[in-house]
């Protein structure tokens, strides 16, 4: 296969009709890794949302978890795209995060914020360190995949287009990020947990480059102190030689799925979908049902070890 042969057949198919695939191709192909860590920025900018990022605190499931939060996050969401939304596999993974969600007082508009994240930074991303953009059809693919996962999640008023998401989530952010200790202790929690990926001698240089991918309107709402330009040049740089370097590499013949990403470490004996996540227990505040000790139809997905390319 030559560079852009996925390409060519990523522009045979339709994007209203083939997303789910379409989207597949871009995420486990294409742009693994890029796809790995565009998400964890979209899902640290929800902390910047007090009602967000405050809940989360409360559950104590970063201050005490955070791997395994990550882990579970991370494999539910991933199961979707690997086995797409009729698969017992994609039903299960979705149910826990109904169950989950559902668990809690959570707003529409604080679960369209977070599914916009999902569309927009993705592509931002990409834009910046991607080792080439996005087509327009395969924007459309995204955008249609997740407006088909949000219905699935009961999420109503979803955007129809990129250019709506990116309008609705820049609005949200303007309007709603704040201060909130407990949105910082989230934050820490997970800069904390990203450092721990590296060799102890270098997880403070790891923690300050991922500071430093922080724009300036989420700093400021974390209070985190401005990195050095020179850092921000350095870890700009070499992003973007990363993906120079990705284009002149022969393309992926198999797919990278989400659970075979390294950061993943508490599953190596595999996992059941219907036991990941939390299952909030009665009292705590913003959560109303109890759901301690319940339990979805049971889907052995074992985790494979296949290292990746990219």
């Amino acid at each position: 296969m030559q560079r852009y042969d996925r390409l060519k057949q990523i522009q045979r198919m339709d994007p209203e009709r083939d997303f789910h695939r379409m989207y597949q191709l871009l995420a486990t192909h294409e742009f693994p890794w890029d796809f790995s860590r565009a998400l964890e920025l979209a899902l640290f900018r929800t902390y910047a949302v007090p009602s967000i990022g405050a809940l989360l605190a409360r559950t104590a499931e970063f201050g005490t978890r955070a791997q395994k939060r990550y882990d579970d996050t991370a494999l539910l969401l991933d199961a979707i795209v690997e086995h797409g939304f009729d698969d017992d596999r994609g039903r299960t993974a979705i149910r826990r995060i109904n169950q989950m969600h559902r668990s809690y007082d959570i707003s529409n508009d604080d679960m369209r914020y977070v599914l916009c994240t999902f569309v927009v930074m993705p592509k931002r991303w990409i834009d910046r360190y991607g080792w080439r953009r996005l087509t327009a059809a395969e924007l459309r693919a995204c955008v249609e995949y997740y407006r088909h996962l949000g219905r699935h999640l009961g999420i109503r008023q979803i955007p129809t287009t990129f250019a709506e998401f990116e309008d609705r989530l820049d609005s949200y952010e303007a309007e709603h990020f704040g201060w909130d200790e407990g949105g910082r202790a989230v934050a820490d929690a997970t800069l904390a947990l990203m450092a721990s990926w590296y060799p102890r001698a270098l997880r403070p240089a790891a923690r300050a480059a991922s500071t430093a991918l922080l724009d300036e309107p989420l700093r400021r709402t974390f209070r985190y102190p401005e990195p050095a330009a020179a850092l921000r040049t350095t870890v700009d740089g070499a992003l973007r030689l990363r993906g120079r370097l990705v284009r002149l590499m022969p393309p992926r013949r198999t797919p990278h799925f989400g659970r075979q990403n390294r950061e993943i470490k508490g599953y190596a004996k595999g996992y059941r979908l219907a036991d990941l996540g939390t299952f909030p227990v009665p009292g705590l505040k913003g959560c109303p049902v109890d759901h301690a000790g319940r339990r979805a139809a049971a889907v052995t997905a074992p985790r494979a070890e296949e290292p990746s390319a990219e």
